[in-house]
């Protein structure tokens, strides 16, 4: 199915995108970006595989010393029937004790969020790519507003020369 020469989210090569997290860049201003891997289930692996996965309400939180992400929707996995996993549960975030113990101290004391952007499978391993976040205010959405529509003009007047 995939040759393995897609390119995903830095345009690198053998990296398949499953699901994108386009609202969290709309409501979301991303200061820091970090790539972790997923502990996962043989049924959630496989669905995962299918394309079955949304992204939409996920977000990652610190328990202790780990990191979980919560609310990503993994679909069902219809072969697995007696075996197969909760679609909304928690999973466990695979990162080093420096990166966790930083990201923590930082949503614990100046209101950042940990939002996943992206899953993909890389070099057949499911990532998460997750933004330390910071949520925008009304006139920061409008002034991103304005910078697109500035851009696309810029664009169109380089087109018609």
């Amino acid at each position: 199915m995939t040759s393995g020469k897609s390119k995903g989210p830095g345009g690198e090569p053998g990296v398949k995108v499953i699901a994108e997290n386009r609202r969290a860049r709309f409501d979301y201003t991303v200061d820091e970006k970090l790539e972790a891997g997923l502990e996962l289930t043989g049924s959630e692996v496989k669905s995962l595989r299918e394309g079955v996965a949304n992204l939409s309400d996920a977000y990652a939180l610190p328990k202790g010393d780990e990191l979980f992400l919560l609310n990503a929707n993994i679909g069902s996995y219809k072969a697995a029937s007696l075996f197969d996993h909760l679609p909304t549960r928690g999973r466990k975030l695979l990162l080093h004790r420096a990166e966790i113990d930083r990201w923590a101290a930082k949503v614990r004391e100046r209101g950042y969020s940990i939002i996943p952007l992206v899953l993909y499978f890389k070099n057949g391993r499911a990532k998460v790519e997750l933004g330390l976040c910071r949520g925008k205010n009304h006139e920061d959405r409008r002034q991103d507003i304005k910078e697109r529509e500035t851009k696309r003009e810029m664009d169109r007047a380089m087109r018609r020369r």
